[in-house]
């Protein structure tokens, strides 16, 4: 398995297409897996929530399908599921929580604005989805049993007839607010988002047509896919790479660059080892 792997140990953060923040909420139609110590500064919405312990997400959580909140995490909006929701330990949320499925609770949970559940309620520590995730996957790839891992993955992530699509994965340790989208790893941003924060990560690839209102800083790497329009300088301590159509908004700041010719550069560019051109064929 190429992908699912690395994107549910959480080790890289994965924006996939056509996620937007509107309105103070991270919005997409994928699934959405936060990991844990994370803090989210405004709300998430995506097909199923997945949050790890010990996370602060300062807006609202929605979702059509379930929602699963590890132990210790404070959510300070409203949490919507329209299937099931699993609350772990010390779990606190600020407003309402509204449930069209069953509900598994955990022990000293806080709803300050009360609940509302549709289905069973039952009393009980729900296993932390993050680890059961990680586990399960460890131990069917050693056995490369592929076809097991993605029935598992269409049970969690979506049904047993739709496709599985990449989720939204936000790493561990990450910061994501109004100022910045900080991750300490990979960020790879998908085609026809549109996001803001100054874009600060090891390596950055934002794909087609996507709208970034901020800079972006890597260690290593910078790639800005066709058509995409970033409203501040890019900045690298390694190789910059601008495709065509791409238009940037400040200046470019690498070891190497290499920028296409139907390419937009507002700004200075500066390379001390080389800048390269690229042209059609």
């Amino acid at each position: 398995m190429e992908e699912p792997a690395p994107a549910l140990l959480l080790d890289r953060c994965l924006i996939p297409d056509r996620t937007e923040l509107q309105e103070h909420t991270l919005m997409t139609d994928r699934a959405v897996l936060i990991g844990d110590r994370s803090r989210i500064d405004y709300g998430l919405s995506g097909a199923e929530v997945v949050i790890a312990e010990f996370c602060r997400i300062n807006g609202a959580v929605t979702a059509s399908g379930d929602i699963r909140i590890d132990h210790w995490t404070e959510v300070a909006g409203n949490v919507t599921t329209g299937a099931d929701a699993y609350l772990g330990e010390g779990v606190r949320i600020a407003g309402r929580l509204s449930v069209a499925g069953d509900l598994d609770i955990g022990d000293n949970v806080q709803i300050e604005q009360g609940f509302e559940a549709r289905g069973w309620i039952q009393i009980r520590n729900p296993l932390p989805v993050i680890v059961y995730l990680m586990l399960y996957l460890m131990a069917m790839l050693r056995f490369e049993r592929e076809d097991e891992v993605e029935r598992f993955m269409a049970e969690v992530l979506g049904g047993d007839d739709e496709p599985i699509e990449q989720p939204l994965v936000i790493p561990t340790g990450a910061v994501f607010d109004m100022e910045r989208l900080e991750v300490p790893g990979e960020m790879a941003i998908g085609s026809f988002c549109r996001l803001h924060g100054n874009v600060r990560a090891r390596t950055v690839a934002i794909g087609s047509a996507t709208t970034l209102f901020g800079s972006v800083r890597a260690a290593e790497r910078v790639v800005i896919g066709p058509g995409s329009v970033v409203h501040g300088t890019v900045a690298c301590g390694g190789v910059i790479v601008v495709a065509q159509g791409a238009h940037i908004l400040g200046d470019l700041d690498g070891r190497t660059i290499e920028v296409h010719e139907r390419a937009l550069v507002d700004g200075t560019m500066l390379a001390p080892e080389g800048l390269r051109i690229v042209r059609d064929a």
